[in-house]
């Protein structure tokens, strides 16, 4: 495989494909470096994707599209538009592989084009006007059944409807403070990247997230009176 036929998209049974109720969470980071050794072979094989090695791709897309799924849901709260933007991430990775050079962590590279991409998405949403993302159609599935014959049945709906209002809380954030909640929260991802694929400093990250949370806090006090973290 040459260089130019990587300029093409790749190979459509490359994408990922997972079932539309899979987790769209980042699997836990590893304790004890766990986190540096995956983003190192996440590196390896993308000098071998650089190289045309279409089965290092495959690995990659395996590793992360999990993690990029999951941002893109809770940014754009569409799971069929995540899905179709983690398309666009993955078809950027493979043709911007000709030019990719170590600089940064992987994750940190990965995170910039979803970044880019999601910010897209939410600004042509709002320049054709279309549905809140916040809106519900008649025809969504129930969020919840609440069965009070079941044992501890109140407790887990009070834990639903918590979870509920948390993410119709997030999603009512501005568009990087709501990036810089989900990659801290829902992807454990450390400061320093957060910095890395916002392009701002420390200081105004965790400034940025301060006012996100605090926010948060105003929209989650009828459930909690802490920090939602």
């Amino acid at each position: 495989m040459t260089f130019a036929s990587m300029a093409d998209p790749p190979p459509a049974y490359l994408m990922p494909h997972p079932e539309r109720n899979a987790p769209t969470h980042a699997p836990q980071a590893a304790a004890d470096g766990g986190e540096e050794s995956s983003d190192q072979e996440s590196i390896r094989l993308m000098l071998r994707v650089k190289e045309g090695d279409v089965k290092a791709f495959e690995r990659l897309v395996e590793l992360h599209q999990s993690a990029v799924i999951g941002t893109c849901a809770r940014m754009l709260n569409n799971v069929d538009d995540a899905h179709d933007i983690a398309q666009q991430v993955f078809i950027r990775v493979w043709r911007s592989a000709p030019r990719y050079e170590v600089t940064a962590k992987f994750t940190t590279w990965l995170f910039t084009i979803t970044r880019n991409l999601v910010f897209n998405e939410t600004r042509r949403r709002s320049r054709r006007k279309e549905v809140s993302i916040e809106q519900e159609s008649e025809d969504d599935p129930p969020r919840h059944f609440a069965d009070h014959s079941t044992p501890g049945a109140d407790h887990l709906t009070q834990q639903t409807e918590l979870e509920q209002a948390l993410d119709k809380a997030i999603a009512a954030l501005p568009e990087k403070q709501r990036i810089a909640v989900i990659m801290r929260r829902h992807q454990d991802l450390p400061y320093e990247d957060i910095c890395s694929v916002l392009k701002m400093s420390l200081p105004a990250v965790k400034s940025l997230l301060f006012r996100a949370r605090t926010e948060l806090r105003k929209h989650l006090a009828a459930y909690l009176g802490e920090d939602v973290e």
